[in-house]
């Protein structure tokens, strides 16, 4: 009989539960496992920004953790190991099957050497198996592999040593049955799942750099760690391409050829660019400063932004229409009432009369590109990736997450956008670019579509928040036209109270977590500090794309967030993974405390603690239901 306490949904709700857990034995064990998750120290976070397509970086920066592993090492050999050793123990951690490569090469792969290398490799497993349930390391590890290592993992010394004998004798079994290095591989991969619980990447990870179809590839794999992104302009751009928005597959096509990545277009997701090519090269004047391939792009590009512009008087973004301001005949463009000379009158597909239509040649070619980019499975399986782990923003563990900014206004107030009639702003307006970005994908809606493209170049998208000059920066030499003017938000944030104000309208306590953002770059070589307004706002994009090297000095900035508190890591540049392997050359990292936990975080002190709370009140909610027979038990299948 149902108690007349229990509304029906909650007994729906109970009733599905009980499928899970059938019975009273299977609800206790669920409740004393949840408590003890509780009491554990909270998992690792390991914040990234702005990957741009640099995929050896960010390979290194994932296997090292930001650093976390060699942590990790030092603090279980102290000096027991010489800097060297600990150097080898890292690299061969970070890459395996490079190591052994080298290793077996020099003729070093002694039994003795095989053997130490288990040995310390299961050390460090074991320190770091320590932060978690068994429940949960099994899961992380290899199949093939599980019982054995889970084994080696919890032998302890008895009084007999029984189980230290045991231990030796699995080594020199695996020793002995030529499955040493399959051990060290699945080993290797454990440390660094441990290591790292959850993956925070705050957006752009595409464009620039060549690499950024590996690295999806490699986040695709990462199984055992929660990844989450928040989306950047250069993601919502390839999300925009994907969907087949015209004037998205075009500015991808133009990103890509500006910083010479064929191979990502080509050789990873199988966009050819012959027709294009061929009818650039038979259309455009050779010779001069652009190209002609860049010349047939930028018009494409131009006419297609333009019909989006003229289709949404509510982008406000009138004054990016200057193809109908271009004087052929004089060769010069008219920008608020000043006349610019162009570099080059080389315009043979634009009719003053109707300068945003496409020529027949121009909407072929664009036709092509569009079923190339919405049939690519290899890009369509990477974006369908990007929305499933990703969203405009995240509130977690009290930090709030985006890539670029909350639009405001000069005065400090959040900044008013006309979305589809309705006027939104703060984080209303965040959830519904959230929500436009997800239908554009689910049904294809035109006007969602056509928001992407808004996502990737508006004045008031939260991803990019800057008023963007391509044209004057491709076609006017005069760089007094070429300033980008950026949402008040970039300097308002330099001061407590707008992070403050940011931070309560996303329902979190000021001063208790922080905001973290990447897209604009830390000139740090300028002076600048990715430490904003006390700490209240993080900046963590430092670089990782080499051509900005040159202006920030270093070559990224990673945020981790541990149970003793979150540390910022300043990256000197990545040379090369040969270098890794021959020299142990790993990531020069500079750390610093931005917080120190008075205590050590635990689990009941995360988001994931109050989920865990709300599921150990089901299962007793449940296991009142059993004890009042208004559930009946049911034997475990």
């Amino acid at each position: 009989m149902v108690s007349s306490d229990r509304s029906e949904q909650t007994m729906k709700y109970l009733t599905l539960l009980s499928n899970q857990f059938p019975n009273q034995q299977a609800v206790f064990s669920e409740i004393i496992n949840l408590q003890a998750i509780l009491n554990l120290p909270k998992g690792t976070e390991h914040f990234m920004s702005d990957l741009h397509g640099e995929y050896e970086a960010f390979l290194h920066i994932l296997n090292n953790c930001s650093g976390v592993i060699r942590e990790h090492v030092d603090e279980v050999f102290g000096d027991t190991l010489t800097h060297q050793e600990k150097g080898d123990l890292c690299t061969l951690i970070y890459y395996p099957h490079e190591k052994l490569a080298l290793v077996r090469a020099a003729h070093q792969d002694s039994p003795s050497w095989y053997k130490r290398m288990l040995d310390q490799l299961i050390a460090v497993t074991r320190r770091l198996s320590s932060r978690y349930t068994r429940s949960k390391v099994r899961k992380a590890i290899p199949h093939d592999f599980a019982y054995i290592i889970d084994e080696l993992m919890h032998t302890h010394p008895d009084e007999n040593n029984y189980r230290v004998r045991y231990h030796e004798r699995i080594i020199d079994s695996i020793l002995e049955t030529d499955s040493t290095e399959d051990f060290i591989f699945s080993l290797a991969e454990l440390i660094k799942v441990l290591a790292v619980d959850h993956i925070h990447l705050v957006g752009d990870i595409f464009d620039r750099g060549g690499g950024a179809a590996k690295i999806i590839d490699r986040l695709l794999h990462c199984t055992h760690q929660r990844t989450d992104i928040q989306w950047g302009n250069h993601d919502v751009l390839w999300m925009g391409a994907a969907c087949g928005v015209p004037a998205c597959i075009v500015t991808v096509l133009r990103n890509n050829l500006r910083y010479n990545n064929y191979e990502i277009l080509e050789n990873d997701y199988g966009i050819s660019l012959r027709q294009l090519v061929s009818f650039a090269e038979a259309t455009y004047n050779d010779g001069e400063s652009i190209s002609p391939l860049m010349k047939a792009i930028n018009v494409l590009l131009f006419k297609l932004e333009g019909q989006i512009i003229q289709r949404h008087p509510e982008f406000d973004m009138e004054d990016r229409l200057l193809l109908d301001k271009i004087d052929l005949d004089a060769g010069t463009v008219a920008i608020e009432g000043v006349s610019y000379p162009l570099v080059t009158s080389d315009f043979p597909t634009l009719d003053p009369e109707h300068p945003y239509a496409l020529t027949e040649d121009e909407q072929k070619i664009l036709n092509k590109l569009i079923y190339e980019f919405t049939n690519a499975d290899h890009l369509q399986r990477h974006i369908d990736f990007l929305y499933r782990h990703g969203s405009v923003y995240l509130v977690r563990n009290g930090n709030l997450l985006f890539h670029g900014c909350v639009p405001m206004c000069e005065d400090g107030t959040f900044a008013s956008v006309n979305c589809m009639g309705t006027w939104r702003a703060g984080r209303d307006y965040m959830d519904f670019c959230d929500d436009v970005a997800r239908r554009a994908w689910r049904t294809r809606d035109p006007k969602a579509m056509d928001w992407l493209w808004y996502l990737w170049v508006g004045h008031r998208s939260p991803m990019s928040g800057r008023v963007v000059k391509t044209f004057e920066r491709s076609y006017i030499a005069d760089q007094s036209t070429w300033a980008e003017p950026m949402d008040p938000y970039f300097e308002l944030t330099k001061d407590v109270s707008a992070c403050d104000s940011i931070m309560r309208e996303f329902g979190l306590i000021p001063g208790s977590g922080h905001i973290i953002n990447g897209h604009t770059p830390v000139k740090t070589i300028e002076g600048e500090s990715p430490l904003r307004a006390d700490g209240r706002l993080v900046v963590i994009d430092g670089g990782f794309c080499r051509a900005y090297h040159p202006k920030t000095g270093i070559a990224g900035y990673t945020l981790i967030a541990s149970s003793r508190g979150v540390r910022l890591k300043a990256h000197e540049a990545f040379k090369s993974v040969e270098e890794a392997l021959t020299r142990n050359a790993d990531i020069q990292s500079e750390t610093t405390f931005i917080d120190v936990a008075q205590r050590r975080v635990m689990v009941s002190d995360t988001d994931t603690g109050q989920e865990i709370r709300e599921q150990i009140n089901d299962l007793r909610q449940l296991l009142e239901a059993y004890r009042t027979g208004a559930i009946p038990e049911h034997s475990s299948k």
